[in-house]
């Protein structure tokens, strides 16, 4: 299971989605096991299309 600092949310006023590496993101064709750190730079949230500068660690 994923630790809280694996886990990112996504921090934009109407989203607070949180990327979790044992999930990955289907939607963007993210495997599980893939940690935030490893995504790629062009990488997206899922539900409002901010870029990773967006996300925060959960820690």
């Amino acid at each position: 299971m994923a630790e809280p600092e694996e886990m990112y949310q996504c921090q934009t006023v109407n989203c607070g989605y949180i990327y979790n590496p044992d999930k990955g993101d289907r939607k963007g064709k993210i495997p599980k096991g893939t940690l935030f750190s490893e995504l790629p730079e062009d990488w997206k949230c899922p539900i409002c299309g901010a870029g990773r500068k967006m996300f925060k660690s959960l820690a």
